[in-house]
């Protein structure tokens, strides 16, 4: 199937850990995107999905108070664009998420979504 790097889309929603959850929500919705990694100074620290938004609307936070840090996934398992997507795919898979941060030399590159992969897969177009 390829390398990640030919599945991806590059497309990155950036967050700091100090935004508001309604904020990363907002970003995310405005670029149509179903997660966000999490920078702080430029490193990755974490992903915020869109399963963490609901469980927070479903705990009933205000999300405009509600910080990125308290919901996000810290220290978020990474891929390299030079992984296979098959590796990808099972990574994802045994872990139970839909979203995988692609970091190459130390620099967050893209989110590689299991769409994204299975649409590579079935060779689909979007």
């Amino acid at each position: 199937m390829g390398s990640i790097g030919d599945v991806m889309t590059g497309q990155i929603v950036g967050v700091a850990p100090e935004d508001t959850l309604g904020e990363a929500a907002e970003r995310m919705a405005e670029q149509g995107v179903g997660s966000a990694v999490v920078l702080d100074s430029g490193r990755l620290i974490g992903i915020l999905t869109e399963r963490d938004l609901l469980k927070a609307v479903a705990g009933r936070v205000h999300t405009s108070e509600a910080r990125v840090r308290e919901w996000m996934t810290a220290d978020p398992i990474t891929a390299s664009e030079a992984d296979s997507a098959d590796e990808a795919i099972r990574t994802m898979l045994d872990n139970g998420f839909r979203h995988l941060p692609v970091v190459t030399a130390g620099r967050t590159v893209g989110v590689v979504s299991l769409r994204e992969l299975m649409r590579a897969a079935l060779q689909v177009d979007a």
